[in-house]
């Protein structure tokens, strides 16, 4: 891979919202997709995450009915509707006995590599913290003995996003007026400092 395609894959992959949902994700992607998470980093070697695949529909959908999407967006703009709800659902776990200060960079690495090799097929994603935890800790009976970090919804992506410079300070993500997601970001030069 080039410089020029591994920048081309980190701006594409973006978080989106809106997926076609007659599209499943295929047996081959999700065996790369666990191989990156196996690949992953871990602090102290401790490997503490566990990862639960969710591909059933009805399991999807109800998984997708206790989190909440886009919260810049006002009226549930960024919230997806049916038919366009992701077709995955990657739940992350760390083992509390093998936790360290350090799982949440463990965690950080996990979900990018997944969301990354995702993107490499043309899946897309969203990191969703804002999932009730009881409720999925209920439905995938996961047990006391995992924290549960996060879920990542995937499905193949029906719009754009697009990152650009904030103005003003302002790094609200909004829609276009073809409801495609803009992402103002700091520049380079605001957050960077070279000595």
């Amino acid at each position: 891979m080039t410089n020029k395609e591994l920048m081309s894959l980190l701006e594409g992959r973006r978080t989106y919202r809106r997926f076609d949902e007659s599209r499943q994700i295929s047996d081959e992607i999700v065996a790369d997709m666990k191989r990156s998470a196996y690949l992953s980093s871990s602090a102290m070697n401790r490997q503490p995450l566990r990862y639960v695949y969710i591909r059933t529909p009805d399991v999807v959908n109800a998984i997708f009915d206790i989190t909440s999407w886009g919260g810049y967006l006002l009226d549930g703009a960024g919230r997806p509707k049916i038919g366009e709800r992701p077709t995955m659902f990657v739940a992350i776990l760390s083992a509390k006995d093998l936790q360290s200060k350090y799982t949440a960079f463990d965690e950080g690495l996990a979900a990018s590599n997944l969301t990354l090799t995702a993107w490499a097929h043309g899946v897309g994603s969203c990191i969703l913290g804002s999932v009730k935890h009881e409720p999925l800790r209920e439905m995938l009976d996961i047990s006391d003995e995992y924290d549960i970090s996060c879920v990542i919804g995937f499905g193949y992506p029906t719009h754009t996003s697009t990152v650009v410079d904030e103005t003003d300070g302002d790094i609200k993500y909004r829609l276009d007026d073809n409801k495609n997601y803009i992402v103002p970001k700091r520049k380079i030069k605001d957050t960077v400092t070279e000595i």
